[in-house]
């Protein structure tokens, strides 16, 4: 009885002292998880802020190493410049996160990106895709369509011709959202 008693004792403390060291090593993952998206100032954002501002959010998730997003990206800054004073607006999120900034800051200035960017980790953004589409992030680009009240009204991987993006804003009308 008293082994039993003795290796119930010896398996709670090295569980309690499992238990200690997995939050201590974890806790700068959770802290650099919680930081979330920046803008490029350094500025802490939420996708939350840019939603419901009365236009429609396209979302476009890129990185400086995509050839994709590299050979599209002027699509998206003519979509931006034709249709921000109206009816929709561009909010891009780069991959790159903190390591690769200055590639990801050589990327909009090489496309003469004007729209909002973020910046986040890759892992940070596939939780954000996950959490509003219930998919699995597959890569870069991929987009997020936002109806003007903040609803997410499409997703998708790979590329997607910006004429597809207004073909959708048109048969898909919604009322005018009152600004706050």
């Amino acid at each position: 009885m008293n082994n039993s008693r003795f290796f119930r004792s010896f398996i709670t403390q090295k569980m309690a002292l499992l238990a200690f060291l997995g939050l201590f090593l974890l806790s700068p993952l959770a802290s650099a998880e919680m930081k979330g998206f920046e803008d490029f100032k350094g500025n802490p954002q939420t996708l939350e802020n840019h939603l419901g501002k009365g236009k429609w959010l396209v979302v476009m998730m890129w990185a400086s190493d995509c050839h994709i997003c590299n050979r599209e990206a002027h699509q998206y800054v003519d979509f931006h410049m034709v249709h921000s004073d109206t009816d929709a607006t561009v909010l891009g999120i780069s991959l790159d996160g903190q390591s690769r900034k200055k590639a990801a800051e050589n990327f909009i200035k090489k496309h003469a990106v004007d729209f909002p960017n973020l910046i986040a980790e890759p892992e940070f953004v596939s939780d954000l895709y996950q959490k509003y589409t219930g998919q699995y992030f597959a890569g870069t680009p991929s987009f997020l369509v936002f109806a003007p009240d903040g609803e997410l009204k499409a997703a998708q991987a790979g590329a997607v011709p910006t004429k597809l993006i207004e073909d959708f804003i048109k048969k898909n009308p919604v009322k005018k959202v009152v600004q706050k």
